[in-house]
């Protein structure tokens, strides 16, 4: 028997086991004569379904996670399909419910390891506590702007914030998305929804409940506590002074603190944009900077990282966030620093491009000479500017003078001013030099 033989058969799990043992490249069912079975080359217990029409071949699935009985009762449907649309896909699927879409996307989400940790605790809450239990029996073809609208989206926006509906929305959109482009699912039954078709009403961003005019008060309350309680100070200092990410302020190691060239480096892997990131530290950084690592070891630390966890590790998201609340009392968050910072430098006059690259956010089309020379210089004024600032409303009580530690750890000092990389090249093997001769390229 050929090994490129095709069987006519009425085809069945039983036949298609049966003629596992042959050597019958493919079955052709008796009674829908579009339909083909292919064994797997590699394993003869294994097998895709394709169906012919109009001589036009498409993969439908894969056996036997699609048995014969799934597949016969779906062929009617493709077909339909098909005839109705010359290019439509002939997957079809043993998915029947909303639920098993989100189960599956579930698993690959936390196989994901170019999803962050923090990114993959909040769609898996979503999925938990909100996508299945609202719509996880509900049928694939049952799916319509009017069930997800009763199930999910009415009842979810009286109890929760529009942004965070949004963001649940979010999830269940991703996941039959990636479920269609894996041709996993024959159609997106959401493909043409929008979260503006549920919620009409404009998200405005959160408002900032620290101010300007806060500052003072806050910069005075870091100064009195920053010997007792130095790690959530010194977080919240960063964060202020350089409108740093939580993530990325928390995750800081001493070797990317280079305070005698006064740059910060941030790896691509501890930003949320997942670019490297350089900011330039002032005076008043290094000054600060030098007075926390003195503290640090003269309670017995002399580690890698600025932010120290458990067990050897950086502290935690939950952590950082029980810092922030004893610090705050509740009436403001860790992100309202990086909001007063932007706002800060805007009324200082700092251009538009220059606020948005030392937030680090994503941007497009920017001239990357620009950025590694020109911005740079630009970059370090704009802080400069920024903490001279801050020294007029209390900062220089917390970066001058003589601290604990600091008489008995000399050696911290010096060796600080040459940790990290080089004066002429960062970790990223030299990519961004300095331009000490260039104009516009400031300490950079």
């Amino acid at each position: 028997m050929s090994g490129s033989k095709t069987l006519t058969v009425t085809i069945s799990d039983a036949e298609i086991r049966r003629h596992a043992a042959g050597t019958a490249r493919q079955l052709r069912d008796t009674r829908h004569r579009e339909l083909r079975f292919r064994y797997s080359t590699t394993d003869r217990s294994r097998g895709a379904w394709h169906v012919v029409f109009r001589q036009r071949w498409g993969k439908a699935g894969d056996y036997p996670g699609i048995n014969a009985k799934t597949m016969l009762a779906t062929l009617p449907a493709i077909l339909a399909r098909r005839a109705a649309d010359a290019h439509a896909k002939s997957t079809t699927t043993s998915w029947t419910t909303v639920g098993d879409v989100l189960a599956w996307y579930r698993d690959r989400m936390n196989r994901d390891r170019g999803l962050s940790a923090k990114r993959k605790a909040s769609a898996k809450s979503a999925l938990d506590r909100h996508l299945v239990p609202r719509l996880g029996e509900l049928l694939l073809g049952e799916v319509s702007k009017q069930m997800i609208d009763q199930h999910l989206m009415w009842p979810m926006q009286e109890r929760y914030a529009l942004s965070f509906v949004r963001s649940v929305y979010g999830v269940l959109s991703v996941s039959f998305r990636q479920a269609l482009r894996l041709e996993l699912l024959p159609t997106n039954p959401m493909a043409a929804l929008k979260f503006t078709d549920f919620v009409r009403t404009r998200i405005r961003p959160k408002p900032a409940r620290l101010r300007g005019d806060d500052v003072p008060g806050l910069l005075g309350l870091l100064a009195e506590r920053f010997e007792v309680e130095p790690a959530g100070c010194m977080l919240a200092l960063m964060m202020l002074c350089h409108g740093s990410r939580l993530g990325e302020t928390r995750l800081a190691r001493w070797r990317n603190v280079n305070l005698e060239a006064g740059r910060w480096f941030i790896p691509a892997g501890d930003t949320k944009t997942k670019a490297e990131h350089t900011l330039p530290l002032t005076n008043q950084a290094c000054a600060l900077l030098r007075r926390y690592q003195c503290l640090q070891a003269a309670r017995g630390y002399t580690g890698p990282l600025l932010f120290p966890g458990s067990h050897s590790a950086p502290l935690s998201p939950s952590k950082a966030n029980t810092l922030f609340t004893d610090l705050a009392k509740g009436e403001w968050s860790s992100h309202d620093l990086r909001k007063v910072a932007r706002t800060a430098w805007t009324d200082l006059g700092v251009d538009y491009m220059v606020g948005e690259l030392l937030l680090n956010h994503a941007m497009k089309d920017l001239d990357a000479t620009y950025i590694h020379t020109t911005a740079e210089g630009l970059k370090r004024r704009a802080l400069e500017a920024w903490h001279q600032q801050l020294d007029q409303q209390g900062f220089n009580a917390l970066h001058a003078g003589t601290f604990t530690g600091q008489k008995n750890h000399p050696a911290i000092v010096g060796a600080s001013n040459n940790a990290g990389f080089s004066t002429s090249q960062h970790p990223s093997q030299g990519r961004m030099q300095i331009h000490e001769n260039k104009p516009g390229a400031g300490h950079e």
